[in-house]
């Protein structure tokens, strides 16, 4: 069953430093996930609560932590990906590296490469792991001049995974 298109909300946010190699990173946990991924490690992120996660409020974000950090992260945000693409837009005019961790397993179409620096793409799929385990699903991109470069092997060594 598909879900309503709402407005973006977020349930909290936190400074980390291991989401994007070499960032000090604004981590923004957006909520209504329609992923369902078995073994999610915030299923609480399924269920449509928080506040807005307006552009205002990224600004307001921002004029708070801006000046420690590099780079603000979107962690979902799967259930409106149009608004994702406008607030990676906002994010990068306000002179920061703008990244999207998504559930999907590829892009979708209303998502401008050129709105971001880094995409994380894949559903977590527990037998596989994240993004530092060998067998991982999930891929994390750099984003250069539109071009989606695979970067995972920055989360340790990598096998390849076959079926």
């Amino acid at each position: 069953m598909e879900r309503q298109r709402n407005m973006l909300k977020y349930t909290d946010f936190d400074i980390v430093f291991q989401e994007i190699p070499d960032e000090v990173t604004l981590a923004i946990n957006i909520s209504n996930c329609p992923c369902g991924c078995a073994g999610c490690h915030s299923p609480h992120l399924a269920d449509d609560i928080g506040d807005a996660l307006t552009a205002s409020e990224v600004d307001t974000l921002l004029e708070k932590y801006g000046a420690a950090v590099t780079c603000v992260c979107l962690m979902g945000g799967d259930a409106d990906p149009a608004a994702v693409n406008a607030l990676a837009a906002h994010i990068r005019m306000k002179g920061k590296k703008s990244a999207w961790y998504s559930g999907r397993a590829a892009l979708p179409d209303t998502i401008d490469t050129a709105h971001f620096d880094f995409i994380k793409l894949g559903p977590y799929i527990a037998e596989r792991g994240g993004l530092k385990s060998p067998t991982t699903n999930q891929r994390l991109f750099r984003i250069e001049c539109g071009q989606m470069h695979d970067i995972t092997d920055r989360f340790g060594p990598k096998k390849e995974f076959t079926e």
